[in-house]
């Protein structure tokens, strides 16, 4: 398969510099590190020349991907789905029962694997997976990996994957500790490798309207509600420090009537990736989230930026707002400032930007997220899903949004002023000769 082929198959025309430049360094069998900033792309970089890499007619594991969260191992799998290759890939992470996983490696045989690195030293020490026959590794999001102490399961992954002749290291700032580690992994001696470093020439700022919105309170949550009117529903990431912030600060949007979901490391893996799911499609358009949401995830729809806490560091300034920058996007980002607060100097000049006074009256979102109790187990297909809203609950091609197929049950996006009236249209209705549960999705 071409590159063209599989751009086709992602929905993009054509590969950004940076893209290129390690796409011909990773088929050239070199190592890389590659420094880009958060939304540049990066998953593709490495995974178009991993995919020419890879012998797909072989049923051993040759590749291994490690990523530092289990959102970004679903989301990175979930790319090279879309790609379209022949190639067969696992998503490992914890959370879930480790036999379950284990089940899957036997049945499927897959050439390459995307697993936090917990969970995939666990895999590595049972010898559910060998890492005999891996060639290729790479760490994405390195130096997250190292911020979130996985550096001893890091070591120790490495003693597992001996073969290993080509290291791919991505991170979106310049961690000191990755040339040490590329010198660690060549046991000792040197390696040879090619460093792309991409994080000068792609300034944030060149990107970004940033300003500066005084609260007249310590409690900035009036402030925040007028802010969030004032953007007039452009899809928006509120960033706090804490998880019981992100809660707090959701149940106060939420009884405010604004369509807000919630994101912390403390919550239930569904119910994040219900979260996530409802703001990507358009279901909502205020995502309250601790710093978990600043790296790795992919959220092209993001517009807006706001620092309900004020950053501690510039690292974490510039991965939130790298959420409103994706594939070089421009976004608009505000600074909430409480009376006794001060603006960090490396956010740069800033102008403010006052809305007290503004009314609180929440946008409604375009869409709304049905949940179909069936899935890809069921034979049920993304058109079946389409003919059966639209010859069963009266909707129109336009008026269906984002649909995506699970292996047990199914996403459906439809208009927000058609959904009740296709609901009633639905009810008691079998979708491919079966009965089936649809609502609208639950948080």
């Amino acid at each position: 398969m071409t590159d063209n082929e599989i751009l086709n198959n992602l929905g993009l025309k054509k590969l950004n510099p940076m893209q290129e430049r390690a796409g011909q360094a990773g088929r050239d069998g070199r190592n890389v590190i590659l420094l880009s900033p958060t939304g540049t792309g990066k998953t593709l970089a490495y995974l178009l020349p991993l995919v020419h890499r890879i012998d797909f007619r072989s049923d051993e594991l040759q590749a291994v991907i490690v990523v530092p969260s289990r959102e970004l191992a679903m989301q990175s799998e979930e790319v090279f789905r879309k790609m379209k290759t022949e190639g067969r890939a696992l998503c490992l992470y914890g959370g879930r029962p480790a036999m379950e996983e284990h089940r899957k490696i036997r049945e499927v045989k897959p050439q390459i694997v995307f697993a936090t690195p917990g969970r995939l030293l666990d895999h590595l020490e049972k010898e559910n997976i060998r890492g005999g026959s891996v060639f290729l590794l790479v760490i994405d999001e390195f130096d997250k990996c190292l911020e979130l102490g996985f550096q001893a399961d890091m070591e120790q992954i490495r003693s597992h994957l001996s073969a290993v002749k080509q290291l791919l290291l991505t991170s979106a700032t310049d961690a000191e500790e990755i040339p040490a580690y590329m010198e660690r992994f060549g046991r000792g001696s040197r390696i040879d490798f090619v460093r792309l470093d991409y994080l000068d020439g792609l300034q944030l700022e060149d990107r970004l309207i940033v300003k500066t919105v005084p609260s007249p309170v310590k409690d900035k949550l009036e402030t925040l509600a007028q802010l969030l009117t004032w953007v007039q529903g452009k899809p928006s990431i509120v960033f706090v420090s804490h998880r019981e912030s992100a809660e707090r600060i959701g149940k106060y949007l939420k009884d405010n009537g604004f369509f807000a979901e919630i994101y912390h490391g403390g919550m239930e893996q569904e119910r994040r990736e219900r979260a996530l799911y409802k703001f990507r499609s358009g279901s909502s358009n205020v995502l309250v989230a601790t710093d978990l949401a600043a790296r790795g995830l992919d959220i092209p729809e993001v517009e807006v930026i706001v620092h309900y806490h004020l950053p501690a560091t510039e690292e974490i300034y510039i991965h939130r707002c790298g959420r409103a920058t994706r594939w070089m996007s421009t976004g608009e980002v505000y600074l909430l400032k409480g009376p006794d607060e001060y603006i960090p100097e490396f956010t740069g000049n800033t102008e403010d930007f006052g809305v007290d006074g503004t009314s609180i009256v929440p946008a409604v979102p375009l869409w709304v997220t049905l949940y179909i109790g069936k899935g890809k187990k069921d034979k049920l297909s993304k058109a079946d899903i389409v003919g059966f809203l639209c010859k069963k609950g009266g909707l129109r091609g336009e008026e269906i949004g984002r649909i995506d197929v699970g292996t047990h049950f199914a996403y459906a996006t439809v208009k927000r002023t058609k959904v009740k009236v296709a609901m009633r249209s639905l009810a008691g209705e079998k979708i491919k000769g079966k009965k089936t549960l649809i609502e609208i999705m639950r948080n």
